[in-house]
């Protein structure tokens, strides 16, 4: 089953049919200081027809392919999951039982009218030797485990995300929205038209070795542009993907607003926000770009924790950008959207100061 993705305030969001265009903008002068955030607002004029279609993929089976050019940030698709399950009991570090599995997923499947079982029964899926005549011929339990995505509290069959490929480097995202209980695919770049759309099915920061060992659940081998690069290359992006992985991580701990006054304390505070910089052109070097939400997020605290409002400011809103053309009411889009006025406010009284001050 794929991996999963990467505040208490009133806010006032606008209707979906309108997407985020505004930036961050500061002006000053000798006369005056003057603060604009202009969260100019403009119609999302995406074209009628399908931003994708399904056709075969050289090796892959059946793939997306882009039917015109995408922007960053632009919606892909928004699919409901057709069979919703809970998570299975199981003993910490083995698997879930694929015996339970295949009959809660035959129990939920029975309720689906015929065309949307034939559909769930078209899709690929890999088993291991001897394991579907051990489940008394019954696919369902390994389509499910090849196919499902997380849905918060279980596990969801999306049968027309499933037909998305991965990519190590891939050019689309997914999240899972509470509010409108759908997995929304957008897309992390601009994708050219006749472009096959790709996500990824497991973590990004393993070397590639570790990233085919995983990959093997689903039967095939990765072929991705970050995979099949020279052996010296392929080292360098193993390196800085490992290294992604690890200052993630310990980010992790220490993304609060509080900070010590003690000079060791700030030392590691100044020390943290240039690390964050370096892991933002990391990230951006290696293509993850599903990864730049969090790490925009990861860079905008670090550079509050030194009073650095102005880089936080800008970071902050960079994060609630990429936020609001997915989900416009998720949680880390009304967290971005709080976090980008307070540094903002924070930001204008730090310039009044200095101005004051001469």
């Amino acid at each position: 089953m794929r991996r999963e993705d990467h505040r208490s305030h009133s806010f006032c969001l606008h209707p979906r049919r309108w997407i985020y265009a505004g930036r961050l903008v500061l002006r000053r002068d000798r006369s005056e200081t003057r603060f604009t955030w202009p969260i100019q607002l403009q119609k999302n004029h995406q074209p009628h027809q399908d931003p994708y279609t399904v056709e075969l993929s050289p090796g892959l089976g059946l793939g997306a392919f882009a039917t015109h050019d995408l922007a960053t940030g632009s919606i892909i698709l928004r699919e409901a999951p057709v069979i919703r399950i809970s998570r299975p009991s199981h003993l910490k570090g083995s698997g879930y039982p694929i015996a339970e599995v295949t009959r809660v997923v035959r129990e939920e499947y029975t309720k689906l009218p015929p065309a949307a079982q034939d559909e769930v029964l078209s899709l690929t899926y890999h088993a291991k030797p001897g394991e579907v005549a051990s489940l008394n011929n019954d696919p369902l339990g390994v389509i499910f485990r090849t196919n499902a995505y997380n849905t918060g509290d279980g596990f969801g069959l999306f049968p027309k995300i499933a037909r998305i490929n991965h990519s190590c480097r891939p050019n689309a995202g997914y999240y899972w929205s509470e509010a409108l209980q759908k997995r929304i695919i957008y897309a992390t770049r601009e994708i050219a038209e006749g472009e096959e759309i790709t996500v990824s099915y497991i973590p990004l920061t393993l070397p590639q070795s570790e990233r085919q060992h995983r990959l093997n659940r689903y039967g095939f081998t990765c072929t991705c542009s970050a995979c099949t690069l020279p052996p010296p290359s392929l080292a360098l992006s193993d390196t800085r993907r490992r290294d992604i992985g690890t200052a993630l991580s310990a980010f992790s701990t220490q993304l609060n607003l509080t900070i010590s006054s003690s000079p060791s304390a700030l030392r590691k505070a100044r020390k943290n926000a240039k690390s964050s910089l370096e892991l933002a052109k990391l990230v951006e070097g290696e293509g993850l770009a599903d990864y730049l939400p969090e790490v925009c997020r990861i860079v905008a605290i670090s550079h509050a924790r030194v009073g650095d409002w102005g880089t936080a400011s800008v970071w902050a809103n960079r994060g609630f950008e990429g936020w609001v053309r997915v989900d416009q009411r998720g949680r880390e889009t009304l967290e971005m959207f709080e976090l980008t006025g307070r540094f903002v406010e924070m930001w204008k009284e730090q310039i009044r100061n200095e101005t004051e001050r001469g």
